[in-house]
């Protein structure tokens, strides 16, 4: 834990991101996202700040704002396709098997902005398991920042916002899982500058132990 001293949260449910949360995949995003940027005369830097956590089509629309939704929805297609085609690199987050295993029986779900095909296959490619309750881009008509996947995923557990702790890594993420009115756990390089409540390195110091009347207890070592 790095960002704060807060060691310890108490919830009932977890809301779990994918890309840079249980896998790092980076290594396909940015090629898929250089060859983007290359087709559109865009600094590749520049663009790297904006994709993470978002669906394709959003980043599309803060990068080229002028052009329409139309074409966004049409290329981010071809770029969920190209993804999902791709899955050299694609490793799992330390820690994230055994953290996913701590899991097994207690409420959870994923919340994503992949689609079915391409959480399927990233997971499949980190070796890690999908957990039963899943919000995908195809559940969603917004994309994070807006709090809908994170709200969606709280309604399916059946619990309340404030009774969720959210698990991303992106700007976009961090900012999806507070708009929901959500304590966020940071993780990795790129969460601590975003303000979540609690900010790890990775997976490996994350506990999560059953705790009295049906909460969970969250530590951070």
């Amino acid at each position: 834990m790095t960002a704060d001293t807060t060691s310890v949260l108490t919830a009932r449910a977890l809301l779990l991101d994918m890309d840079g949360t249980l896998v790092n995949s980076d290594a396909v995003v940015e090629r898929c996202w250089r060859r983007w940027s290359e087709r559109h005369g865009l600094d590749f830097d520049e663009v790297i700040k904006v994709v993470h956590g978002r669906q394709g089509y959003a980043s599309m629309a803060v990068l080229l704002p002028e052009r329409p939704m139309e074409e966004n929805y049409a290329e981010n297609r071809l770029m969920l396709a190209e993804e999902t085609a791709d899955m050299e690199g694609v490793v799992p987050v330390p820690g994230a098997e055994a953290f996913l295993a701590s899991l097994e029986g207690l409420p959870h779900a994923l919340v994503t902005s992949a689609d079915v095909p391409l959480s399927t296959g990233r997971m499949a490619a980190a070796g890690l398991s999908l957990p039963a309750v899943r919000v995908t881009a195809e559940s969603v008509g917004a994309s994070k920042p807006d709090p809908e996947g994170f709200l969606k995923g709280a309604a399916e557990l059946g619990f309340a916002p404030a009774d969720c702790v959210v698990f991303e890594d992106s700007g976009a993420g961090i900012a999806a899982g507070l708009a929901a009115g959500m304590r966020v756990v940071g993780v990795g390089p790129r969460a601590g500058e975003f303000g979540p409540t609690v900010h790890v390195d990775d997976l490996t110091g994350v506990m999560v132990e059953p705790a009295e009347g049906g909460a969970l207890r969250l530590t951070f070592a």
